[in-house]
């Protein structure tokens, strides 16, 4: 294969990789010369049940087009196994991508315990116990790509989602905080948000568009993101359809108050539109960068 982006001697693990994206990106890591690490649960969409079949079955078609893959069959939860799972089978790991998920989508107000805790088990915790199983592996050989797998419904909400958005954009937040402790051991962190024509959103997007929003369409973006040649880390991109875009965050420019006599509500209300005017905004790379109009505000007045 003459491709550039190569995996060679890498080991990927991909959770939730019995269909679905999962499915897609372990076959294309595999295609890229990667040995995968296929890991799925076998559970239903509602996080129920367990199933070995879903990653078995990836595992036979890596193998059968001539790539190296392995079946993983544990909870992200119990993400330390998946890890050794890697360690035993290859001696190493290289990449992580967190993409296992499950969906108990309902309005807030209906919404029982269990919904909240079960999502955030398997996005939150599932994706921190594996990253963290593998994070001192990638520490120590100063290489290493993790990939989250965030959501649309985290970065602008979605009706019935409350558990699934605080999940998907608790993803992004723990990403950017990995790529600044993991920059300076060669471990660079994304995010993705993804949208595809799964199991997790049949019936949720009309049957002629789901059609055309072919997994497959989402995992170059997820193997370029796992791959040496890519330098970026801290991002976040939307991807489905065969469209990629980058997302940033954006801030107003603000109001500044004088710090020594304080303001009101009144004040806030008569500034109400300032506050809110996007024009010339601010796209703050990080907490220094956001502090800057707080801290030029302070000089103006106490300086």
């Amino acid at each position: 294969m003459s491709d550039a982006v190569r995996f060679d001697d890498k080991v990927v693990i991909v959770t939730g990789a019995g269909g679905g994206l999962g499915r897609a990106h372990a076959l294309l890591f595999a295609r890229h010369g990667a040995k995968v690490v296929v890991n799925d649960l076998g559970g239903s969409t509602h996080g129920e049940g367990a199933n070995a079949s879903a990653a078995d079955r990836v595992v036979a078609e890596i193998r059968e087009a001539g790539g190296t893959a392995v079946a993983n069959h544990d909870s992200v939860t119990d993400g330390e196994k998946i890890v050794q799972c890697a360690l035993d089978q290859f001696g190493r790991v290289d990449v992580v991508v967190n993409n296992a998920g499950i969906l108990r989508d309902k309005t807030f107000h209906k919404m029982e315990d269990t919904d909240w805790e079960l999502v955030y088990k398997v996005h939150v915790e599932g994706a921190y116990k594996v990253t963290r199983a593998a994070w001192p592996h990638l520490r120590e050989q100063g290489y290493g790509r993790v990939i989250f797998t965030s959501s649309t419904s985290g970065i602008y909400g979605n009706f019935g989602q409350s558990n699934y958005g605080m999940a998907k954009l608790g993803l992004y937040g723990l990403t950017r905080t990995l790529a600044i402790e993991g920059r300076k051991n060669n471990i660079l962190v994304n995010a993705i948000a993804p949208t595809g024509g799964t199991r997790m959103t049949e019936g949720l997007i009309p049957p002629q568009v789901f059609e055309q929003l072919k997994p497959e369409l989402v995992s170059p973006l997820v193997v370029y993101l796992g791959s040496e040649q890519c330098q970026e880390t801290s991002g976040l991109f939307e991807v489905g359809g065969g469209w990629v875009g980058k997302v940033r965050w954006e801030r107003s420019l603000g109001v500044g108050f004088d710090p020594r006599e304080g303001f009101s509500p009144d004040d806030v209300a008569a500034n109400w539109q300032r506050i809110c005017d996007f024009e010339g905004a601010a796209h703050p790379a990080d907490n220094v960068e956001a502090l800057k109009e707080m801290m030029a505000n302070l000089q103006k007045y106490t300086l």
